[in-house]
């Protein structure tokens, strides 16, 4: 790849999802830089560059996986280490941006720890922010640097089209905060909207479903998330649309976060299919639990044709009108 305007490339992965970085490689046609990351007795994290990166333009690939305080620590220690090298820019590459729920003051005496995320990968070093899929729009206004969000939902209806899944469908938004992204959906797939009325507990650990606006009877239903964390919300909701005459029911979301008990939630639900994207590594017990009913995508060319263009000095957008 020709050298951009902040020196040559190099891509770095993180311990969190180093398939992924792989495959990014893959399409860059580059080879990822060598890094040693360790972990002491004391549970404290050292890093250190195996190569000279000064004056290069460098990608740091690590999503917030499990255990995530670990990840983030191992982020911005990579990130000071990176600057002090000299690095020319950095970018700190972050498909699954944890702690995302906690985006507002909801509620009295509580912190907004995705604003607090934001200030130290900027304090750390980072030039750049580049992810996939927030969980709310607004958090990329708390990146006082250049910041991309990039969106799977081509690669999730591609799927859907490809398998002529959406004959006779209905994209179904889980609860009203979703409303937005299920919408999108719709829209991309031109099929029609439904909405479940849920209300959550102010502790966010009990959920009641109470209505559902618009029509699953005899219809496919897509059941529409940013993420899968413990699954139960989604869960819930698949047997909630089979109650009222859905057909068949898949759920479809960008991020497999995957917490305990998801799995088995997922296996016992009456969720036929399971498409997520690979922003996060997927356990081998969750895969062997799941099994065809997990379908996994990736978005290893979409973050590779990213990093092409800002490294590149190209408009990142255009992926997205093409």
């Amino acid at each position: 790849m020709s050298e951009g305007l902040y020196g040559e490339i190099e891509v770095i992965s993180g311990t969190s999802n180093p398939a992924l970085t792989a495959e990014i490689c893959d399409y860059l046609r580059v080879v990822p830089a060598q890094i040693t990351v360790k972990k002491f007795a004391n549970q404290n994290i050292f890093v250190r560059l195996e190569q000279s990166i000064r004056g290069k333009d460098v990608f740091l690939i690590q999503p917030f996986g499990q255990p995530v305080n670990d990840m983030v620590m191992e982020l911005l220690i990579t990130i000071d280490a990176l600057r002090r090298d000299s690095a020319g820019r950095i970018t700190a590459v972050v498909p699954y941006y944890a702690y995302g729920r906690t985006d507002k003051k909801d509620q009295p005496r509580v912190p907004i720890t995705a604003r607090l995320l934001a200030d130290l990968i900027t304090v750390a070093g980072a030039d750049r922010f580049l992810t996939v899929d927030l969980h709310a729009g607004q958090i990329q206004g708390f990146f006082t640097i250049p910041t991309d969000e990039l969106i799977a939902r081509p690669i999730l209806a591609h799927y859907i089209r490809e398998q002529n899944l959406h004959a006779n469908a209905v994209v179904v938004s889980p609860d009203i905060g979703g409303v937005r992204r299920a919408r999108h959906f719709a829209e991309t797939l031109q099929l029609p909207l439904a909405i479940i009325e849920k209300r959550r507990s102010l502790e966010g650990e009990r959920t009641k479903i109470f209505n559902l606006i618009g029509d699953a009877a005899g219809r496919r239903c897509f059941l529409i998330d940013d993420e899968i964390d413990t699954a139960g919300t989604i869960s819930s909701a698949a047997a909630f649309l089979k109650e009222h005459g859905a057909e068949d029911v898949l759920a479809v979301a960008t991020h497999p976060v995957f917490s305990e008990p998801a799995a088995d939630r997922l296996a016992a639900s009456p969720i036929s299919k399971v498409v997520v994207t690979n922003t996060l590594p997927i356990a081998p017990d969750v895969h062997e639990r799941l099994g065809e009913k997990l379908v996994v995508l990736s978005v290893a060319s979409l973050l590779g044709e990213t990093i092409h263009r800002i490294h590149q000095g190209l408009s990142v957008g255009a992926i997205f009108r093409e």
